[in-house]
């Protein structure tokens, strides 16, 4: 299963519709002109007159690329497209009402209110102060006009603003009020529990990580990571940093844009998890709150947040899909696997996200995002995949057990049953193999396997109580506990089921 992470949209700002003109002002009256002369003809009824309708883009879609070993890519999209749609059945402008008339204008009619709640500005021929019955084809265009604006509120809600800023400026009076909203970010406020409000808590406590070899080859790529404590360590992926942890180089970029140097403390290859360390780490540094994930549940929210492609600060969400799924994942450089029992989740993760935090919908961490299953077939113009909905990460209780033992010694213990175990997927069990690495025994003298009485040939089924189909699923469920802990296997010997209670040893460092 590949590592992985996805794309990016762009769009042409649509034209803005045109603006109707303002009414005609009427000229004062002359001075001196008789008060008890004949009342001044009534102005005629004004015709509604009907709204802009505002462009409808065209969405457009763009469709993501692999990932192999933390490298990124983007690519570019394509233009919206836009239609403009005006209506045939305008009545006449009204005429100017001659002096004398009664006060100009009246008030507006009445216009039907938006989906934001608020009423657009009047606009057009104002109405008479003894208003006539209104003509029947006069009110079928209104009805027409309201129609036609229920089906693009969002393109006249811009059509208004456009025109209430125009007529500001320009010194006219409609009688209408604007108010503009505040471009600082600040003023916008989201409630903890949305996810606009955890990913507004968490984003700043996120890092982007560039990681170049140190050979000249141009091996390197981008990820993410986490700040784990105040002390300024950086939780990621192994894969993400591996090409540059022996003499590369390791930058993070926080959502600030401020990057800072970054060095390797340790990293577990079988894990896929690595610490690093900022050489001169800002002070008031957060670390993000690290969750149970044994408590997640099937059908939890979840929150990634990473650099898909390299597009750092990239919020997606999901649910939890599946738990204990066991996932077999490489960094495409190497034939060393890394074996996890992992949260599935189909929050979208691509290329980049590899080394984010999986949140809860409280904030909390769950879980690093890791792998991601993909249809690529890895022909021409597919070297890296797109996210199908089915991301893997580490849970969080494996990930911090981890970068606990990385931080105090610099390198990974590994818990173990003494046996060596054939890796063919599905094959029904963790079969123990004939003989071990090099021509080894296959169970370790004296080891926990040998001490509960199992044998080469021996298919382990059951690990506690998790079913077990292959060598994989087997080591994936091992790496989830601690040397020393007490756990049952069941297996299958000459077509008979037995149960051997051991307790499981170590293994320090990555071999």
């Amino acid at each position: 299963m590949s590592t992985e992470n996805e794309g990016n949209e762009g769009a042409a700002v649509p034209s803005v519709p045109s603006v109707p003109s303002a009414p005609p002002v009427p000229a004062a009256a002359p001075e001196g002109a008789p008060q008890g002369g004949p009342p001044a003809p009534e102005a005629p009824p004004a015709a509604p007159a009907d709204p802009p309708t505002a462009p409808i883009p065209a969405a457009t879609h763009q469709d993501g690329a692999r990932y192999e070993g933390g490298a990124t890519h983007q690519d570019g999209a394509g233009p919206y497209t836009a239609g403009h749609e005006q209506n045939p059945y305008a009545p006449p402008s009204p005429q100017q009402p001659p002096a004398g008339s009664a006060a100009w204008p009246p008030p507006p009619p009445a216009i039907p209110a938006y989906a934001d709640g608020g009423s657009p500005p009047a606009w057009g021929a104002p109405a008479p102060s003894e208003p006539e019955p209104p003509r029947k084809r006069r009110a079928n265009g209104l009805i027409a006009a309201v129609a036609v604006a229920a089906l693009v509120a969002g393109g006249v809600g811009g059509a208004f603003g456009y025109w209430a800023a125009d007529s500001s400026d320009s010194g006219s009076s409609s009688g209408s009020t604007t108010v503009a909203a505040s471009n600082n970010p600040k003023d916008f406020k989201r409630d903890p529990g949305t996810v606009a409000g955890v990913a507004a808590s968490a984003l700043p406590s996120v890092v982007t990580i560039d990681a170049q070899s140190g050979d000249g080859g141009g091996e390197g790529g981008t990820g993410t990571g986490f700040v784990y404590d105040k002390e300024g360590h950086i939780l990621t992926n192994n894969h993400v940093v591996a090409s540059a942890a022996d003499s590369g180089q390791l930058t993070a970029t926080f959502s600030n844009g401020k990057t800072y140097d970054a060095e390797v403390v340790g990293r577990a290859q079988g894990y896929d998890v690595a610490v690093l360390k900022l050489k001169s780490p800002p002070e008031g540094l957060t670390p993000l709150a690290l969750g149970d994930s044994d408590k997640v549940a099937v059908g939890d929210s979840t929150i990634a947040i990473g650099a898909p492609f390299g597009l750092s600060n990239t919020v997606t969400t999901g649910i939890i899909s599946a738990k204990d799924r066991p996932v077999a994942s490489g960094d495409g450089s190497s034939n060393k696997n890394s074996y996890m029992s992992a949260l599935q989740t189909d929050a979208s993760i691509n290329p980049g996200n590899s080394g984010g935090p999986l949140l809860d919908a409280g904030g909390a961490v769950i879980g690093i995002n890791s792998a991601i299953q993909s249809t690529s077939g890895g022909g021409v113009g597919q070297s890296q995949a797109g996210s199908i909905g089915l991301g893997f990460a580490i849970p969080v209780n494996q990930a911090k057990n981890v970068a606990e033992q990385l931080i105090k010694t610099g390198q990974p213990v590994y818990p173990v049953i003494g046996a060596t175990v054939t890796m063919e997927e599905k094959s029904g069990g963790a079969v123990i193999s004939d003989e071990g690495a090099g021509g080894t025994p296959a169970v370790t003298a004296d080891g926990p396997a040998a001490k509960a009485g199992l044998k080469a040939g021996d298919v382990i089924t059951k690990f506690n109580d998790t079913v077990v189909d292959s060598g994989p699923t087997l080591i994936g469920e091992i790496w989830t506990h601690r040397p020393g802990d007490e756990v049952t296997l069941t297996y299958e010997r000459d077509g008979r089921t037995a149960t051997a209670e051991l307790t499981l040893g170590e293994r320090k460092g990555d071999s």
